[in-house]
């Protein structure tokens, strides 16, 4: 632990007790003791009347200066050479607060051959890229990644670090944040500079969504969260913005490096890119059965869109996970959202209500899922839906008869 107590200090007092927000102290023979689901916020070290309580040597070694940290960086994530879009989503809000600071965006980009990627980020407004290009780092691995950027934020000291929630970022920031010794919020929809003191406010849905908890780091820096795919807007990309882009050489020496990838294989089934599509048509408990989904597909294929689901759904096995949106599923924003069948569970709204517009079908016109709809369509989706379908064909129609008419 980082919190001890002084055994031969403590006189049993019991106000430590009392100021613990976590229930991690008992009182034994009229001596405090330090239970594991400690979370080291030091409240008790602070109360205690006769500084019995104090914080290990380690947790003092890594003590450090709010004020010398200063900067916004970002986590550039790429696989196979593409930037993911999660890091054009997080460098269009790190903008938003770098400015707000008046301090610096940097992106931070490692892997193999990276040049055309660090020209990317620059044409998305970061002021800064941190190119760490090592062929050691072209598969990503847990021990190597961290390390490298661990060392980065100990030597340049960001005052933010933000990393997208995805299978690598939510493996990569705990790792990153126990190397730095600062906290992290994970799965953030939501972030914002305080005005009065400039700290981050990290947002976050808390007991399985029905409410939302915000979160700020005012001991140790940088403060990092990981961030939703698709629940920020992107950054504009601007041609003529340049970046001023930074070469880091980096070497491992032996021990550095416990894992090492051997072969990468990829999954001949199709992937559902949900938090990339302009149109989503998504099927819930409504659908019925596993067939109603069919209908779903061809009103998704006259679209041009994908098939989304709600949990109901999934967990009823008519339908895949990697088609779940939700706040267990994929948070999305598409141009256009068809909800069928979908009454609107808050897990479900926190993960598309960002959508520009939004459709939604359903029998029970009380369905929360219209709060949130542009506009509603109250009858049987398996109804409704094949004369929008028909009606679609009609345009189509219309449309080749026009071209008739030009030729």
């Amino acid at each position: 632990m980082a919190i001890r107590v002084i055994t031969d200090k403590c006189i049993g007092c019991g106000i430590c007790v009392k100021v613990c927000p976590f229930d991690a102290i008992d009182m034994i023979d009229k001596k405090a003791i330090i239970k594991d689901n400690c979370t080291l916020c030091g409240q008790c070290v602070d109360a205690c009347p006769v500084n019995a309580i104090v914080k290990d040597e380690e947790e003092v070694k890594h003590k450090i200066n709010i004020e010398d940290y200063k900067g916004v960086w970002v986590f550039a994530e790429q696989r196979q050479n593409e930037v993911l879009n999660v890091s054009i989503e997080l460098l269009g809000e790190g903008r938003k607060m770098a400015d707000k600071r008046g301090v610096e965006l940097t992106a931070v980009l490692l892997g193999s051959n990276l040049d055309e990627n660090a020209e990317l980020l620059s044409k998305y407004g970061a002021d800064n890229v941190l190119k760490v290009d090592n062929e050691k780092l072209e598969n990503y691995t847990t021990d190597a990644y961290a390390k490298v950027i661990a060392d980065l934020i100990d030597e340049r000291k960001p005052e933010i670090m933000l990393i997208g929630a995805t299978t690598i970022g939510r493996d990569l920031g705990p790792r990153v944040s126990a190397k730095v010794h600062t906290g992290l919020t994970a799965d953030c929809t939501r972030l914002e500079i305080d005005e009065e003191d400039g700290k981050l406010l990290q947002t976050r849905p808390a007991f399985g969504g029905n409410l939302m908890a915000t979160i700020v780091c005012p001991n140790h820096r940088p403060q990092m969260s990981t961030v939703r795919p698709g629940v920020m807007e992107k950054a504009k990309f601007n041609e003529d913005a340049n970046a001023n882009i930074e070469n880091i050489e980096v070497s491992f020496k032996e021990g550095d490096l416990k894992t090492e990838v051997l072969e990468v294989v990829k999954s001949e089934k199709e992937i559902v890119a949900l938090d990339d599509a302009p149109i989503i048509v998504a099927g819930g408990r409504g659908m019925q059965t596993k067939e109603g989904f069919e209908l779903l597909e061809k009103l998704a294929e006259k679209l041009d869109g994908v098939i989304g689901a709600s949990r109901a759904a999934v967990d009823e096995g008519w339908i895949e996970h990697s088609h779940q949106v939700g706040q267990t599923g994929t948070t999305v924003r598409p141009k256009l959202y068809i909800a069928a069948g979908i009454s609107g569970a808050i897990q479900h709204l926190a993960g598309m209500q960002s959508s520009d517009c939004i459709v939604a079908i359903n029998k029970n016109a009380d369905a929360p899922i219209f709060k949130v709809a542009d506009y509603g369509i109250v009858g049987d989706l398996f109804e409704v839906i094949p004369q929008l379908l028909e009606a679609l064909d009609n345009v189509d129609d219309i449309v080749t008869a026009l071209k008739g008419l030009e030729a």
